[in-house]
């Protein structure tokens, strides 16, 4: 077994944290983003990720004990959230929901980063911060029935046919996300791409354990709840149409 690599700076997330993760069979849906990280982001990282940070390194994960210095309820939901950009939408949804966890997974550092600054700069307790593939943390380090929801926002659409593979939502994909879902827990997903929104509708839609809260056959606009993300101001602007899709588990 070949050896993590060691963080970019002290403290911080580490450069690949699970080591033998590259040499899985399987196709990547994602490529670690290092881009330049600022002094704040920086910052935040070295004084927060010992507590705040989780490398996703294929150890069992204890949500209680991840959360245990927040102000929750023993028995507090949490949600995992896969790829959050520069985490605007994550905090806002955390200080809107101050009583659930988020776990909020992603690879890009500055972002990472950011949503530390973000959580440390207005009170947020409730958002812990996972580096790594989350496939990983979903498979080996989140015990079945853990999580209250699992929210998946404009992830890469891969827009050409012979990269279709890539897309994160697949009927594999979405059967151990759904294992690690508690009963009535919700799967939320948006995208401003519509053939990736059909494909979400037809691949959610096919899981036994998943029910359509909105109705079968049907996609929604943007709920209140769910703040306007950067990627989505972007789409609007180039003409897409955001759909958000909607499940319960059984």
């Amino acid at each position: 077994m070949s050896k993590p690599h060691t963080p970019h700076f002290p403290g911080g997330p580490a450069s690949h944290p699970h080591p033998d993760a590259h040499t899985e069979q399987r196709i990547r849906t994602f490529h670690p983003r290092r881009g330049r990280v600022t002094h704040g982001q920086q910052t935040a990282l070295e004084r927060h990720w010992t507590n705040w940070g989780v490398d996703i390194d294929g150890s069992p994960l204890d949500l209680g004990a991840l959360f245990a210095d927040a102000d929750l309820a023993a028995d507090r939901p949490v949600v995992l959230e896969i790829g959050f950009g520069m985490g605007d939408a994550t905090a806002a949804m955390a200080a809107a929901d101050p009583g659930t966890g988020i776990l909020a997974a992603d690879v890009h550092t500055p972002g990472q980063g950011n949503l530390i600054r973000l959580a440390e700069r207005n009170g947020l307790t409730n958002i812990r911060v996972a580096n790594g593939d989350a496939v990983i943390l979903l498979r080996d380090m989140l015990a079945p029935g853990s999580l209250a929801g699992l929210r998946v926002f404009f992830p890469d659409p891969w827009p050409k046919a012979r990269h279709h593979k890539r897309r994160m939502i697949q009927p594999e994909f979405v059967a151990l996300a759904v294992s690690r879902l508690r009963s009535g827990a919700t799967v939320h997903c948006a995208t401003d791409w519509e053939p990736y929104a059909e494909q979400m509708l037809e691949v959610l839609t096919a899981d036994p354990h998943l029910v359509n809260a909105h109705g079968e056959g049907y996609a929604r606009p943007r709920p209140d709840f769910r703040p306007m993300t950067k990627f989505e101001r972007q789409g609007i602007a180039k003409g897409h149409v955001v759909n958000d899709l909607v499940f319960t588990r059984r």
